[in-house]
């Protein structure tokens, strides 16, 4: 079998600065993955795109200025950009809440966190809506099968028992296929110790006035714990 270096020009070879070498072929420099894109991004050689081709490896075009606009559009999108359905089934533009802090947390009517959460909630939203402060829970029967019911006695649950005025959305997956557009967003601006996948119950998003994620708590820190984070954003 030959040897890797009869296929392979090492990468440094394109780059050099010394006397032109007649024998390089740049046909012959190939790029095993594409994993190896993501290394060679920031050389200062590829900010205007650089073409990598071979026989081996037709026609893969690595352009950094594209992705770099890409990753920049991404990173402009918001909270305010997406609209979601609330629990009695009417459209909600959340731009309605730009220039707010909003706190995002996916509910559960039969968790063992549902009653801390539920009533620390309504306290801080009670506390802090008159400066700007917006609750927004949203309903899921992933984790323990704990968000039963139906929207109606989801609602009457919420607003009965503990007496939550924030608003309550329309139930949705935040984790597999047919996870819900914004909890895409939030998780992929926000990941979490187990990365892309949201734990359990009452995992929270705070949100700035801008509509941007700004911190992410797991199930297991109470809103209390937040308050302080709340207030430096509700201060600025």
């Amino acid at each position: 079998m030959a040897s890797s270096s009869s296929y392979y020009t090492p990468f440094s070879a394109l780059f050099a600065v010394s006397k032109p070498n007649p024998s390089l072929n740049p046909a012959a420099f190939l790029v095993p993955s594409l994993k190896f894109s993501t290394a060679i991004s920031n050389f200062a050689n590829l900010s205007n795109g650089f073409s990598l081709k071979s026989p081996v490896n037709h026609g893969f075009l690595f352009k950094s200025r594209t992705f770099n606009v890409q990753a920049r559009a991404a990173a402009e999108k918001t909270v305010h950009e997406f609209t979601v359905k609330d629990i009695d089934g009417n459209d909600v533009s959340l731009n309605k809440y730009k220039g707010k802090v909003m706190l995002i947390v996916n509910v559960a009517s039969r968790c063992g966190l549902t009653s801390s959460n539920y009533s620390e909630l309504s306290h801080l939203y009670e506390k802090y809506k008159s400066q700007g402060f917006e609750i927004l829970a949203f309903p899921c029967n992933q984790f323990g099968g704990q968000e039963p019911g139906s929207n109606p006695e989801i609602k009457q649950f919420a607003c009965t028992r503990f007496k939550a005025e924030f608003p309550i959305f329309d139930k949705v997956d935040v984790n597999g296929p047919s996870t819900a557009p914004i909890y895409q967003f939030l998780k992929s601006n926000a990941g979490g110790f187990l990365g892309d996948l949201i734990k359990w119950n009452f995992e929270k998003f705070l949100i700035d006035k801008k509509g941007k994620v700004v911190e992410r708590y797991p199930p297991t820190t109470s809103p209390f714990q937040i308050e302080k984070d709340i207030k430096k954003l509700l201060a600025a």
